[in-house]
């Protein structure tokens, strides 16, 4: 017993550190710098990965449509270019969050997750 307890607060310790060095992969930016990426940057793709239906019902103008759920191993056609700067949304945050950890894993290296089309100010199409 004298010993289990300082084995316990070392792995505690250790269990944290890992995940405290856990390196995110992509930047999270609000709504308002990537409006300003759009005015200030060229060659990028805005990649909307809520649902075709919700896609349709108005998205952000030039925007494409790949959802979170089909983001899995295989490669995707219209991602070609690994280090293209890529600005990733959906509705409320948490599925570009997921699909932005599912890119980098993928070998995509310039990616930017600004949350949901629901707190967007700008131009929205359909």
């Amino acid at each position: 017993m004298k010993y289990l307890i300082p084995l316990l607060v070392i792995g505690i310790v250790l269990a944290g550190c890992s995940s405290a060095s856990e390196k995110a992969d992509f930047r999270q930016v609000d709504s308002a710098a990537a409006m300003e990426l759009m005015d200030t940057e060229s060659d990028y793709i805005i990649l909307d990965v809520r649902t075709r239906e919700e896609f349709a019902a108005g998205h952000i103008p030039n925007a494409i449509c790949i959802p979170n759920e089909t983001i899995g191993s295989d490669p995707i056609p219209e991602l070609a270019d690994k280090d293209q700067l890529i600005l990733v949304y959906c509705r409320s945050g948490n599925r570009s969050k997921q699909a932005a950890k599912k890119l980098a894993k993928l070998g995509y290296t310039n990616i930017v997750e600004f949350g949901g089309i629901m707190n967007w100010t700008g131009e929205i199409v359909s």
